[in-house]
């Protein structure tokens, strides 16, 4: 049988990233040009992602004629959840300003509430509140490569950790399909995420400087870009102001690293810091599990 042809009522996560592109123009082209209408697509906006991200999840949208659901986590919405658009997107974290204002704490690696409020959450609220399908399939890109990945989406669909009725879906597991059948496809097509591949890998992609990035990723990143860190320097020094009150290790995102303001000091003082290198680039930024 056909991976790609996808049993409704199902909710395709697009991440904006070419392995979701890949998945669902699969899909797409599976069932003749046109999904069935129980058959929904979402993308979950940070705030923080690149232009270039929103500009391709928009291009996607648009050349393949399929409704790309924008959802962005808002406490004053109904459901938490806000349904913007391409132009209406939020540019500058707000949807993260939010998760961490109503956490009061900052998601680190082991409590990835950005991951929860953001994304987890968007997508259920929108099939369960919004549209009302109280048990539907979840249909992730996770790759044939990606097994360890692939088994903790089987474990947590087991353990029920999102709720009864969520069946996760990795066709791209199914048909066997590795990051190299990814890169290959996109090299073939008219368009394509305008952002820097190495070594099959997209070290921009995700949220701006995601603090599962490895330390050179984002260093490499700060180097090109110094701005995008103002975000999450700001972000660090207003926890650290209250973090005589709070347990230490959530004043930083990550506390077995050097602040995010430490590390851009540290790239303007070494100006000859190695570019971002196939050695460093990972895929645990990837908001999934």
């Amino acid at each position: 049988m056909n991976p790609y042809l996808i049993q409704g009522p199902a909710l395709i996560s697009f991440s904006g990233g070419r392995t979701s592109g890949y998945m669902l123009k699969h899909i797409i082209d599976a069932h003749g040009g046109q999904l069935p209408a129980d058959v929904h697509v979402a993308f979950c906006n940070t705030g923080l992602e690149l232009p270039e991200t929103l500009d391709f999840v928009q291009e996607c949208a648009s050349r393949w004629g399929v409704r790309i659901v924008w959802l962005e986590f808002d406490p004053e919405a109904e459901h938490s959840t806000r349904i913007v658009s391409h132009n209406s997107a939020s540019r500058n974290g707000e949807p993260f300003d939010a998760s961490i204002r109503t956490r009061n704490m900052l998601p680190n690696p082991v409590m990835r509430t950005c991951t929860i409020d953001m994304k987890v959450k968007r997508l259920q609220a929108y099939m369960r509140k919004i549209l009302g399908y109280p048990q539907y399939n979840s249909v992730v890109g996770l790759r044939h490569d990606e097994q360890k990945r692939v088994k903790r989406m089987h474990a947590r669909a087991k353990s029920n950790k999102d709720g009864k009725g969520i069946i996760p879906v990795m066709p791209l597991d199914e048909a066997k399909v590795s990051r190299w059948d990814v890169v290959a496809w996109w090299k073939r097509q008219n368009f394509d995420l305008r952002l820097p591949s190495i070594n099959g890998k997209t070290p921009h992609g995700n949220c701006s400087l995601c603090f599962l990035k490895a330390k050179r990723t984002v260093q490499g990143i700060m180097r090109e870009a110094p701005a995008l860190a103002d975000w999450w320097i700001g972000k660090e020094r207003t926890a650290l102001l209250v973090g005589a009150t709070q347990d230490p290790r959530l004043c930083l995102f990550r506390a077995d690293r050097p602040s995010y303001e430490r590390m851009l000091q540290q790239v303007r003082d070494q100006g000859d810091i190695e570019d971002i290198g196939e050695g460093e680039v990972d895929d645990d930024c990837a908001c999934t599990d």
